[in-house]
């Protein structure tokens, strides 16, 4: 007994804390295995309870409540730590959480986002979920956490060089050994594959995937695929030939980023006024619509010389065109002259519309075969995935999920490393598809990346920037570029908004070396250090940070949608995009017939291989999640979710827009149409 008569062993009284734990909704989220959970708070540790003891208490969709005694208040709860261990004779399941509430004695409520899998038996930590650059963490455990937190990361996702002087990539090997964490979910991963096995028993069993021939009928090309054809794909196989499509592709087709204004003619493009008289009229001349800014050119310079390769044990050929075009007061854009090399001269002669039809026809196909190179391989691959890949690695490394960027941008990031490992073992690798049906092979895509990457540019990333560039802020019916600068403004604002939050200063900006570290490890490994690329290495304010997330934002969504979607419907009727060229481009302008046109686009064999490939690469439905649509909380705080609630509402006016100048329209234009854009890279 004390002085007071009292025990001195008495117990204290317990104080309760209310635990909710949330299993996550997708197919195999559940697990066999024993969870529990113990709290983290200001004033110590409590004991670690268990979520179950018999078994699936953590099932698909499943909210396990439980009470966590603890002998003394904790404080506020900083971090909790879930474990996962054997139950009885059970294999041992991964486990996905998505999200665990606690609520103290007083009514407190904690809110901790965790959005990842347990793999194996394991135990994980998860900060509380209001958002905190570093200097706000003034609580030493807080500090210590997050220098943990990525010390783990750096260990888990490493870097690794694919080929000499283009970006890096995720150190991954094999789709086997994805972590769970970034791989496809399992209905999206049934969906690719199922969709590619379709496609290909398809072409298999009509025999087109057999036959190293050519097309006895342009037709006939059609019948590849019997299901798979859409408004756009018929459309293209109506109007391919014709003068207009050819140049509204490149304004609104799947390489909108090429064509830039012409204020004088080339040195190597000797195009002259009597060439393009006919074209243009009596009423105007090539001067005088050079001077209003009506001509545009579009340059293959970067193709010249790319190594080829054989198929079908026939050699491959690549052009390097040149290819001039005329906006008419209408707003149509049509070619006026072709060459097909950069060297003019007697064996390089200049197409014009005037020219018989099918040599015409071929030397059009020519540039849209360069237009495929061009797509697939900077376009796409290198100013889409790969960038989407290098920020994905960066953001994993450097930023901790309490950061307020990691929590703005892990959903513009989903699946970005996976589709991109998927690409690098059936697409780029040795014997993938580049080196059985695409004219440069991989050697020859190793040399066009690796030129492309030495000429990009922050300028080319940043939409208004590479408008203004390009000279085609006046283009008339620009879809790509009218619908991509409504949705780069949207996504700036929301942006600017998050920012907003979190730094007040730009000494706030400059003084976050978590931020500074990311911005540096993209500038490295992204674009190997070229300071003549223009991309910061670091981030000296506010509105500089603002356009670099606005950049990343808007590259990794709206900017693959836009040069991704319409991949299959352009090129179903493959002389649109034709992946390689049998014969030499022309150097004479002799007659031509359909028969030596016929042989000189891909074979049946060829051609089915790439249709195969292009309609697994259409955007997925499964598992999509559109632009602005967070399912994922991983703010929790009031006021960055009223900016996503108005970045929703101006998206959807956007949309609104979109659908009222589409039912104007007889071909929609619909890659930038905000519900068809996924928030990431994910196909």
């Amino acid at each position: 007994m004390d002085q007071n008569g009292s025990s001195q062993n008495q117990p204290s009284q317990l104080v309760i804390y209310k635990v909710q734990v949330t299993t996550g909704l997708g197919l195999l989220t559940g697990t066999f295995d024993l969870i529990s959970i113990a709290l983290v708070g200001t004033n110590g540790e409590s004991p670690k309870k268990y979520l179950n003891q018999f078994g699936m208490t953590c099932c698909q969709g499943s909210v396990a409540e439980v009470d966590l005694p603890c002998d003394r208040d904790l404080g506020p709860i900083l971090l909790i730590r879930l474990q996962k261990e054997p139950y009885s004779c059970f294999p041992q399941s991964s486990w996905y959480c998505t999200t665990a509430q606690v609520t103290s004695p007083q009514g407190e409520v904690f809110h901790f986002p965790c959005y990842q899998w347990l793999e194996g038996y394991s135990t994980v930590s998860v900060r509380e979920g209001t958002a905190h650059i570093p200097s706000d963490d003034t609580d030493s455990l807080q500090r210590r956490h997050r220098q943990d937190e990525l010390q783990i990361q750096q260990r888990k996702y490493g870097w690794k060089e694919y080929l000499p002087d283009v970006p890096w990539c995720a150190n991954i090997d094999t789709t086997n050994t994805i972590e769970y964490n970034i791989k496809y979910s399992f209905p999206k991963s049934t969906a690719f594959f199922g969709r590619g096995s379709t496609a290909l028993f398809e072409a298999k069993m009509k025999g087109f995937f057999y036959k190293p021939y050519s097309w006895e009928k342009l037709e006939d090309i059609r019948k590849i695929f019997w299901f798979y054809h859409t408004p756009v794909s018929e459309y293209v196989f109506k109007h391919w030939k014709e003068d207009a499509f050819f140049g509204y592709q490149f304004l609104n087709g799947i390489n909108p980023i090429k064509i830039q204004k012409c204020t004088h003619i080339p040195e190597n493009f000797p195009v002259t006024q009597e060439m393009v008289a006919a074209t243009l009229g009596r009423s105007t001349t090539l001067e005088e619509e050079l001077k209003k800014g009506t001509i545009y050119l579009v340059d293959y310079k970067i193709l010249e010389n790319i190594p080829t390769i054989f198929l079908n044990n026939h050699q491959q050929y690549i052009a390097a065109p040149l290819c001039l075009l005329h906006q008419k007061p209408s707003g149509e854009v049509l070619p006026l002259a072709i060459q097909l090399s950069q060297h003019p001269g007697p064996q390089s002669p200049i197409f014009l519309p005037t020219d018989e039809e099918w040599l015409w026809t071929l030397a059009k196909t020519w540039v849209r075969n360069s237009e495929f190179h061009t797509h697939e391989v900077i376009a796409h691959l290198l100013r889409s995935h790969l960038m989407s890949e290098i920020f994905s690695v960066a953001t994993l490394r450097n930023l901790p999920m309490c950061h307020p960027l990691y929590k703005l941008l892990i959903p513009h990031l989903r699946y970005s490393i996976h589709i991109n490992v998927l690409a690098r073992t059936f697409l780029i690798s040795p014997g993938g598809t580049f080196d059985k049906a695409i004219a440069t092979g991989r050697q020859g895509l190793a040399v066009l990346l690796q030129r492309a990457t030495d000429g990009l540019t922050y300028t080319q990333l940043c939409l208004p920037d590479d408008i203004e560039a390009r000279g085609v802020g006046r283009l008339l019916h620009y879809y790509y570029r009218d619908d991509g600068l409504k949705i780069w403004e949207a996504i700036k604002s929301f942006v600017s908004g998050i920012v907003g939050l979190y730094y007040k200063s730009d000494l706030a900006v400059q003084g976050d070396a978590e931020l500074q570290a990311w911005v540096a490890e993209i500038f490295a490994k992204g674009f190997l250090s070229k300071e003549t690329s223009g991309v910061p290495s670091t981030i000296p304010s506010i509105p500089e940070l603002v356009k670099y997330l606005t950049m990343l934002i808007f590259t990794c969504s709206a900017y693959h949608a836009a040069v991704n979607g319409g991949q299959f419907e352009m090129g179903a009727f493959m002389p649109n995009l034709p992946s390689s060229m049998r014969k030499p481009p022309p150097q004479v302008k002799a007659p031509l017939s359909l028969q030596e046109f016929l042989d000189t686009i891909p074979e049946m064999n060829v051609t089915s291989q790439v249709l195969s490939v292009l309609w697994v690469l259409r955007n997925e439905t499964f598992d999509m999640k559109p632009l602005g649509y967070y399912d994922e909380e991983h703010f929790v705080e009031e006021s960055p979710k009223r900016l996503i609630s108005g970045f929703q509402e101006r998206l959807q006016r956007i949309t609104s827009a979109i659908d009222s100048r589409n039912q104007t329209l007889r071909l929609p234009y619909t890659y930038l149409y905000p519900p068809n854009i996924e928030n990431s890279t994910t196909i």
